[in-house]
């Protein structure tokens, strides 16, 4: 993160791909709890990527290509909780 731009929480978005929290099955005699899965990206960082990745066509420092590419994702968060 650039300098003159301090750390800040963001609204991240939740996870990118959600998943179903575990959960205990029960069968006749045994008990199975499924897997506790990674959450994974956030939707911020899914939407970062997807900009940086157009942004990088263009060239330019690194650490300006990332911050442009999380305005644009914190832009994408805020449109769409309009």
């Amino acid at each position: 993160m650039s300098a003159d731009r301090p750390n800040t929480p963001h609204d991240d978005g939740g996870p990118a791909f959600p998943v179903t929290p575990p959960a205990t099955v029960e069968h006749p005699g045994h008990y199975y709890i499924t897997p506790v899965a990674h959450q994974g990206m956030t939707l911020r960082d899914y939407f970062a990527a997807f900009a940086m990745s157009a942004r990088m066509q263009l060239g330019g420092l690194e650490e300006t290509i990332a911050d442009d590419a999380y305005a644009q994702a914190d832009a994408m968060l805020k449109a769409r909780n309009a």
